[in-house]
């Protein structure tokens, strides 16, 4: 990374804060579309000149993004990838699947480049950033670009695209002081994604969402798809995205591919898109998703940070522990606006905490998190490596033990930082 690209992103942050470190404050989000399309009208319109695929919804976006543009990539597309948060390189938000073996990142010289010409006052951290990528899909000929919502949907910055398909992943309380308090609002807001003619896909028949969908989709005249429909085909590989709620992942992505087959014959489920399908955290680099860091002590991340997709993951750690008889160790931060007392009733009790404070305005004070949590059986950390490195002492202390970290994106990018250094 040299440091042209270091000081160009710094001052990019500088300039536009972003909601992930200085949270839902007035200059960092700044909700509705009109300063977007302006925007994109003075970048040239790049989204009229590609395809798009938009993916809302508040857990398993990133993972079903991800199997999505390996899929299309699969199927001969030059293939965008818009994602956020970045874990390591903010450069792993933009890249372009040309088509299979892998992905390339924008490069750091056009990150500044753009910088230099198109960046304008006023504008969000967000805007910014999507304005980049839709405009270097546009100068790069894709086909096709998969494009994941930052927050909410209908007033979201990626909302002025009109797309082949809209999907919506999973709906869970998060991100409530903006989107509302129960999962219908919350549906809602996700559903603004949907547009004329453009087929809609959730995954399923929830009875509390289920009319919000039904009538976002007759209100704008879509047809509504429910991933829940579509089985995953005998046979199917196993993925490298090994996360709990991967299997619900991945029958939204079928059911999106079968429905794009049937609406204009782009792609076709045949063996090739299947292993690219399983294949896609390697093909795109997605991270972050129960990966596994470390063989001995075995360590796991995962990005987690909301009371739904937590809950998935203790499951299945505590009963992997008490399955294999391994001490838990977990490694655990959290964000200030983050509802940790429901976390607290999820996490389980029988493991050893080392709490920590990411380093972003937005973190929870370790004091404060301990203090939620309420529990005795933790240390308190000033910083992820800290407790990363405390964590790992002990481990040598112990029989076979499992390490988890997370609780938030933060934690796991700091963490993975580390880790790669030591």
């Amino acid at each position: 990374m040299d440091d042209k690209y270091s000081q160009t992103v710094e001052r990019l942050f500088e300039r536009h804060r972003s909601v992930q470190t200085a949270g839902f404050s007035s200059d960092a989000y700044k909700p509705g579309l009109g300063q977007m399309f302006d925007y994109a009208a003075f970048l040239g319109d790049p989204q009229l000149r590609w395809r798009g695929v938009h993916v809302a919804g508040t857990n398993g976006k990133g993972s079903v993004c991800s199997m999505l543009a390996a899929a299309l990539a699969a199927c001969g597309l030059r293939t965008g990838l818009y994602t956020s948060p970045h874990l390591v390189d903010f450069r792993e938000r933009i890249k372009v699947l040309q088509p299979l073996p892998g992905a390339e990142m924008i490069s750091e010289a056009e990150v500044c480049d753009f910088l230099e010409w198109y960046d304008r006052e006023g504008l969000s951290f967000f805007e910014v950033t999507t304005g980049m990528a839709f405009k270097w899909f546009a100068d790069r000929g894709v086909d096709v670009a998969v494009i994941e919502t930052g927050l909410g949907g209908r007033l979201d910055s990626t909302n002025i695209i009109t797309p082949l398909i809209s999907i919506i992943t999973s709906i869970g309380l998060d991100h409530c002081a903006l989107l509302g308090n129960t999962r219908a609002e919350i549906a809602a807001e996700k559903a603004g994604i949907f547009k004329p003619g453009v087929p809609a896909l959730v995954w399923g028949r929830d009875p509390e969402t289920l009319p919000v969908f039904e009538s976002a989709a007759a209100a704008v005249g879509c047809p509504l798809y429910f991933a829940e429909d579509f089985p995953v085909p005998e046979g199917f590989p196993p993925l490298d995205l090994a996360g709990p709620c991967q299997d619900i992942n991945l029958r939204t992505v079928l059911a999106a591919l079968a429905i794009l087959q049937d609406s204009n014959g782009t792609v076709a489920l045949n063996p090739g898109v299947c292993e690219a399908i399983a294949s896609a955290a390697r093909i795109t680099g997605l991270r972050g998703r129960w990966e596994q860091v470390l063989d001995k002590p075995l360590t796991i991340c995962d990005i987690a940070h909301n009371p739904p997709a937590l809950a998935v993951n203790m499951e299945r750690l505590t009963a992997l522990c008490k399955a294999e008889k391994r001490p838990l160790l977990i490694v655990f931060g959290a964000m200030a606006d983050k509802d940790e007392d429901s976390v607290a009733t999820i996490l389980p009790q029988e493991a050893e905490y080392f709490l920590v404070q990411p380093s972003t305005p937005r973190a929870m004070r370790t004091g404060d998190l301990a203090l939620k949590l309420k529990r005795n059986c933790f240390s308190v950390q000033p910083s992820v490596a800290a407790g990363v490195q405390a964590a790992l002492e002990r481990a040598k202390l112990l029989p076979d033990p499992i390490i988890y970290i997370g609780g938030s994106t933060y934690v796991v990018s700091e963490a993975i930082s580390y880790l790669e250094s030591i």
